[in-house]
């Protein structure tokens, strides 16, 4: 186990008030164990505590696995039995003296099975939101974590450009989507995608996040692609909107609008700047020019080992930008019936201002 990232872990459960932190297979356990597991109907869970050697609770054929890693842990780990089962957290809890103690849990990611092993597995045990801590844990990006995703987001860009080759009226969704998704994989990306490309032509695009159909290209379409790839467990995502054939002036005037505003957010985005005033920057270009209420979601998300976590780049949020923070920049606009513009980049928070870690080409392509 990392050492530098459990004391990290640590530091910030003693900062919050927590005695422990209960972790189940999640981004944040990929991030402190360098192991991806799946949720199965078997519950994993490893408990950290400030002092103590971590607790790993699993079935017993997959202890093999963690011990390859070379990670140190106490091993309690059970059989197929499920009614077996909470002698293991039983164990666990008692080893760390974890009667009576509080225990902070991923809000999102944490299930209703583990805390429920969890409480029964000693007196008093309270299992509170750790959502002050988890916020925090991987909120700046190192070094090797940015190179990671600028290596996720060169694995994408290469896959696209294979898969425009066969981009043309008359092609459907799926296919590309289908293309799109081998090509991936093809130029490196990790076996487990970021998430399913979205492909949207025509009015399909100006759902922003559309479901791939059988609807085939035709001439005067906008076709939006959004699409990521996976590197060592970091997630590039990006988006571009292409024309298939002529388009009109007004589909012109949408995408320049677009990409102003997109712009505007690499322009301005800067340590101590506010999340909001970064969304606000990008949306008062798209307002000025008369399309500010189909401009429907945030300018961004945070970006690392999810394709959505902290920081969340909305106009109300109050939160500072810090170097180290990597986000996504996609501002759209979206006519309903008609067809929609977005354009997306990955941006990491700098010590001078922001770097883009995406590069394909931002012009209006005809395909």
């Amino acid at each position: 186990m990392n050492a530098a990232k459990l004391n990290k872990l640590r530091s910030l459960m003693n900062a919050s008030g927590f005695d422990a932190a209960a972790l189940i297979p999640s981004p944040n356990f990929f991030w402190l164990t360098g192991m991806e597991k799946h949720l199965m109907e078997r519950p994993t869970v490893l408990l950290v505590t400030e002092d103590q050697k971590p607790a790993l609770i699993t079935a017993g054929f997959e202890m093999g696995s963690f011990e390859k890693q070379g990670l140190d842990f106490q091993e309690f780990p059970f059989s197929d039995n499920p009614a077996q089962w909470h002698n293991a957290f039983e164990a666990a809890v008692q080893a760390l003296q974890l009667t009576g103690k509080t225990i902070a849990v991923e809000p999102i990611h944490f299930r209703f099975l583990e805390m429920e092993y969890l409480r029964n597995a000693g007196q008093e045990i309270q299992l509170v939101s750790g959502e002050t801590l988890f916020k925090q844990l991987r909120l700046r990006k190192t070094p090797e974590e940015i190179a990671s995703m600028k290596e996720a987001a060169r694995i994408a860009e290469t896959a696209l450009e294979e898969t425009l080759k066969i981009v043309r009226a008359g092609i459907s969704e799926r296919q590309i989507a289908a293309e799109l998704t081998i090509q991936l994989l093809r130029a490196g990306s990790d076996a487990s995608l970021p998430f399913p490309p979205i492909v949207a032509s025509g009015p399909n695009a100006a759902d922003p996040h559309a479901a791939v159909s059988d609807r085939l290209l035709q001439e005067g379409d906008f076709l939006l692609i959004d699409w990521g790839a996976r590197w060592h467990g970091y997630c590039s995502d990006l988006t571009r909107t292409f024309a298939i054939g002529e388009i009109s002036g007004q589909q012109t005037e949408v995408y320049q609008t677009v990409l102003r505003a997109n712009r505007a957010a690499v322009a301005a985005a800067r340590p101590g700047m506010r999340c909001g005033e970064v969304d606000l920057t990008a949306r008062a270009v798209i307002e000025n020019a008369g399309f500010g209420s189909f401009f429907t979601h945030r300018l961004g998300h945070g970006l690392g080992l999810e394709t959505h976590e902290d920081p969340y780049i909305y106009a109300e949020n109050q939160q500072l930008l810090e170097e180290g923070m990597v986000f996504t920049d996609e501002p759209g606009i979206y006519l309903p019936g008609a067809f929609g513009v977005r354009i997306e980049d990955d941006l990491v928070i700098t010590a001078e201002g922001c770097q883009q870690l995406t590069s394909f080409s931002r012009e209006l392509r005809t395909l």
